[in-house]
């Protein structure tokens, strides 16, 4: 077995639990004193409808979207709040986006009930026009905070932020994109303006924290998850703002064994997560809120669809 698949098998323990040094965890003996939401999260699935074939390559076997179904059911069956997220790059990668142009894909996730996704760089592949042809197949919202859309096709049929109450938790959702130039054609997304993710990020986090009174604040982004220069990366995005309790990312298909832990601008903690790519991983948060919800326990995993 190589390293790549030795990783991809471990990931489907790590796991890690991160709670709140006053939020004791004796309190889930008492389920009135908790909430429990889980969040589910994909990204970078590039139109892969079927498993990967079994031709003994790293990934043979693995993925698909029927069993990614089985399990997300599976999971909805057993938890009583569930939110389904994707971080983008919905669309490329597979004859099926040669053929179809995005349709099935998201005629797939809105059967799945995703509950919001974001934009990644190659769902302009179609071009914006393309795009927004296919949006009448997503029963589902697109969140794009850090995107002017004003003089195109997609004016108005996106979203700077979306709250979602599941019982008596209100979590506030924010999507960021990543610079279009110089990584897709500009006939491609023509006139759509790129906005500052730090400042963007802020201003609608800042906006749900304080002034809409969320309880939590998820940022799904498709900035990548870490370079080695000053490039824009979700750590940058975490640490560089506050309100911000969770970012969910794409872009770079990053495996990761377990969530990261960062410090935002007040010191306060921010998990950074992403599900590799093509649909091999499903991510799961598990978040208690005490009844209070000042404090929180959380755990993290990503579990291998084979």
């Amino acid at each position: 077995m190589s390293s790549r698949r030795k990783f991809i098998h471990q990931s489907i323990t790590g796991s890690f639990l991160l709670a709140s040094s006053s939020f004791p965890l004796n309190a889930f003996a008492d389920d009135s004193n908790i909430t429990k939401l889980t969040i589910l999260h994909t990204n970078d699935v590039h139109s892969r409808i079927d498993p990967f074939p079994m031709d003994g390559s790293r990934n043979a076997g693995l993925g698909g979207a029927e069993r990614r179904a089985q399990m997300i059911s599976n999971i909805r069956a057993a938890e009583k709040n569930v939110l389904l997220f994707d971080c983008g790059d919905i669309f490329q990668g597979t004859p099926y986006f040669n053929f179809f142009g995005g349709e099935l894909e998201m005629k797939l996730m809105s059967k799945m009930k995703y509950d919001a996704s974001t934009m990644g760089n190659h769902d302009f592949d179609a071009g914006i026009d393309g795009f927004e042809k296919q949006m009448k197949h997503a029963n589902f919202p697109f969140i794009v905070s850090n995107y002017d859309f004003k003089n195109t096709i997609l004016n108005g049929k996106t979203h700077k932020y979306k709250i979602f109450e599941i019982d008596d938790i209100k979590v506030g959702v924010i999507g960021i994109g990543i610079e279009l130039d110089e990584l897709v054609p500009k006939k491609l997304y023509k006139e759509t303006q790129y906005l500052d993710p730090i400042s963007e990020a802020q201003k609608y986090a800042s906006l749900l924290k304080n002034e809409m009174d969320c309880d939590y604040v998820v940022c799904l982004s498709h900035l990548g998850y870490k370079y080695n220069d000053d490039t824009v990366s979700d750590i940058h995005l975490a640490q560089n703002t506050e309100d911000i309790d969770l970012v969910l990312g794409g872009h770079t298909h990053t495996f990761m064994r377990k969530a990261d832990i960062r410090r935002n601008r007040k010191g306060r903690e921010v998990i950074v997560s992403q599900a590799g790519w093509a649909g091999i991983l499903l991510g799961q948060i598990n978040i208690h809120f005490e009844k209070n919800k000042k404090h929180v326990c959380l755990s993290c995993k990503n579990t291998l669809i084979k």
